[in-house]
């Protein structure tokens, strides 16, 4: 007789419902460590066996608590599998497969996943295009890469998520003056030549180290100037075998077989430059993308990239298979609302399928067999979400959800 898989779901926010009652439903037994500060949150407690508790404060947790707690955890109880949820929480779950002898993805791949420089450095030894880079550590280096490289550039954290604590820089002094405000965090950064284009984001299920699905999305704006500038988010789904379709899933491949995801999900992107319309590497991750964008993907094809996840990590004895239910087109569009709660009723083209339920946020997915219909919701809705309901509100520091 066969034991049920044991996995610890790891997660500093509140996210992963899908990930966890998929387990359940896959006979695994469920163990979720999470943030403190998120006692009180609703988590889907009928498919969790054990939740536990590490102290944070904005979400931070101190390792020396997580190794000694886990390690405490497993006097008693067997884990099968550790699987972080979150972006923020893949070196913690690779720092614990260390420190326990645990199988799966270990320091040296989760850094690929998580630091900036790290996976441009590996993207450009395998002959992928990123823009122009420089380790923000010596100095001289960055004075030869401002003499080579014309601005603008962008300061980017190595180990932030998304558009996080990212800093836009016009001229010399300005990047001088904002490493002097980071004092000895300066290496902790990378130093990138902006350049100007459409952004794409490829989503993928591995398994086995073959990438069994993938789909090619197109952002409305740029994650950046969204979230630094206020604008709409939007995304939606591109052309299927069109060039661009085709190029990004050849290079996404490329990619992530190089920095070695045996299996999981990933959330990949690329920008395609304005002047001379190449595609450049940008950041990938091992994890599910935010902003609802598994949510997109699911309207366009029946899958659910959470739940698709789980059954990879529950597959032990059957083999996993994808079982895609359809191949529409979808579009995605999210903002910060100046009302409460926005009554999006007259939103209501039979295309509409999904309506976001949050305070102060307005967002729609809507899909069809046509992608040129997609394009045409999402032109004239952008244009009416600004009217309706549109605000805007500093970017954090640091990562709140």
């Amino acid at each position: 007789m066969t034991h049920p898989l044991t996995l610890l779901c790891i997660t500093s926010f509140h996210k992963g419902f899908e990930f966890l009652r998929e387990a359940k439903r896959q006979g695994c037994k469920v163990i979720l460590l999470t943030s403190k500060s998120l006692e009180n949150a609703e988590w889907p407690k009928e498919s969790i066996d054990d939740i536990y508790y590490i102290p944070d404060v904005d979400k931070e947790w101190n390792m020396t608590d997580v190794i000694n707690g886990v390690s405490f955890m497993a006097r008693t109880v067997h884990f099968d599998k550790i699987v972080a949820l979150d972006d923020y929480d893949v070196e913690k779950a690779a720092a614990l497969r260390e420190h326990l002898r645990f199988t799966g993805m270990g320091d040296t791949t989760a850094r690929h996943f998580r630091d900036k420089l790290a996976m441009r450095t590996k993207a450009s030894h395998v002959g992928i295009p990123v823009p122009p880079f420089v380790h923000v550590l010596n100095y001289d280096k960055i004075r030869a890469f401002m003499a080579s490289v014309s601005p603008p550039y962008v300061l980017k954290p190595r180990l932030q998520a998304g558009a996080i604590g990212i800093k836009k820089i016009h001229h010399e002094q300005e990047l001088w003056d904002a490493l002097d405000i980071l004092g000895e965090k300066q290496s902790f950064y990378v130093l990138e030549k902006f350049v100007a284009g459409d952004i794409y984001h490829v989503d993928s299920i591995i398994y086995k180290k073959e990438i069994v699905f993938s789909i090619v999305c197109k952002y409305g704006r740029p994650p950046m100037e969204v979230a630094h500038e206020g604008r709409v988010f939007s995304s939606r789904t591109v052309l299927r075998d069109s060039p661009d379709d085709d190029a990004l899933k050849a290079m996404n491949r490329l990619m992530l077989q190089s920095l070695g995801l045996v299996e999981g999900v990933s959330h990949t992107e690329f920008i395609k430059g304005d002047t001379d319309g190449k595609f450049y590497f940008l950041e990938t991750s091992a994890r599910v993308g935010g902003a609802h964008i598994s949510d997109l993907i699911e309207m366009a094809t029946g899958l659910n990239l959470w739940t698709e996840w789980a059954k990879i990590e529950c597959s032990s004895d059957e083999e996993y298979k994808v079982n895609q239910l359809c191949n529409d087109y979808a579009g995605l569009m999210i903002s910060l609302a100046k009302q409460e709660r926005p009554d999006l009723s007259a939103y209501n083209d039979p295309e509409v399928v999904w309506r976001m339920n949050k305070k102060h946020h307005a967002g729609l997915i809507f899909r069809s067999p046509k992608q040129e219909r997609v394009e045409d919701l999402l032109q004239s809705y952008t244009e009416r979400f600004y009217q309706d309901f549109f605000t805007s509100a500093p970017l954090p520091e640091k990562a709140m959800e």
